[in-house]
């Protein structure tokens, strides 16, 4: 999921062709690469919030120092984006 599109590609996809239709696909596949990946992320935030309310509830400290940290990777690459 994690591709890496720059400008250039989006240029070089523009000058290939004089129609739009090879720039508009690239779009819609950053788009696509973009909002398919917030979606994982905000399933991947649900499921570690849930996990680390487990292991609160069960006094489980392993499995709450493991998923906290695994929720701080993850909000640290949403803020990379």
């Amino acid at each position: 999921m994690d591709k890496y599109y720059s400008y250039t590609d989006f240029l070089k996809a523009m000058s290939r062709s004089h129609t739009p239709t090879e720039a508009e696909k690239l779009l819609n596949d950053i788009y696509m690469d973009l909002f398919l990946n917030h979606v994982h992320r905000e399933q991947r935030k649900e499921k570690l919030t849930e996990l680390i309310d487990l292991s609160l509830d069960e006094h489980d400290e392993v499995a709450f120092l493991k998923y906290t940290h695994e929720l701080e990777i993850l909000h640290q690459q949403a803020s990379y984006y």
